[in-house]
């Protein structure tokens, strides 16, 4: 069950614009469902957090790949890029770090409500700012889906594809998540995926778990499901 969070405001959440008000649309989700092709509305966010190299990008990436082969709107979020675009403008200060996971959350949302699953992949390390995004979510009445890339620290310093870990340890980069700043492992995560070898068996594996939960919800047709041996033994 999700943690009740009663404070649901980030710091950097106060409407500083005056004279606004929101504007309801006419075009309902069962129409853009049918507009994208599908028999029922899809729109949800799949949230993958975990540790620096854990593999929630690479997982999140296979899963993208596999949905749109089936013909299932999807579309990855991904913490790097989106710092070259939207966030650009943050640092990694505690502030900064909120208010890149606000901007995530609210732009998810968007890409939920459009009906496409949404696969958003960023370490988010702290218990509210993921329990606040998936309220986000739920008060809207779309589906917030967290998945916790469970991936011991151990395996993570060992790929250390960017250096980070080295350059934590070093201490040159300060407040590094799992080394001199907290991880807070969510509570009861929807789903629970270790990537613990660098090994594409791994990643099949986390594949099949994520798009069978989705099926299991309903979110995806059982269609789906079928040809994904194929799919993972093509990755064999």
């Amino acid at each position: 069950m999700p943690v009740n969070v009663q404070d649901n405001s980030f710091s950097s959440n106060e409407v500083k614009a005056t004279n606004i008000r929101y504007e309801h649309g006419t075009v309902s989700r069962t129409k853009r469902a049918k507009v994208l092709g599908a028999g029922q509305f899809r729109g949800c966010t799949v949230w993958f957090t975990g540790l620096s190299g854990a593999g929630k990008t690479t997982i999140s990436f296979a899963v993208e790949e596999y949905l749109v082969m089936k013909g299932i709107a999807a579309y990855s979020l991904d913490g790097d890029n989106l710092r070259h675009g939207l966030n650009k403008n943050l640092g990694f200060s505690a502030q900064d770090r909120e208010e890149n996971i606000r901007r995530v959350s609210e732009t998810a949302k968007l890409f939920a409500d459009g009906g496409i699953i949404c696969l958003t992949s960023f370490i988010s390390p702290y218990l509210k700012q993921r329990e606040i995004a998936r309220k986000l979510h739920e008060d809207a009445g779309l589906r917030f889906i967290e998945v916790h890339v469970a991936t011991p620290i151990e395996i993570c310093e060992e790929r250390d594809v960017k250096g980070l870990y080295e350059k934590a340890r070093a201490g040159i980069i300060k407040g590094f998540t799992g080394i001199d700043d907290p991880y807070e492992a969510p509570v009861s995560p929807d789903i629970v995926l270790c990537s613990d070898k660098d090994n594409i068996n791994s990643i099949s594996d986390c594949v099949q778990k994520v798009v069978s939960y989705l099926q299991q919800n309903d979110i995806v047709p059982y269609s789906a499901l079928i040809p994904l041996l194929r799919y993972i033994l093509k990755l064999l």
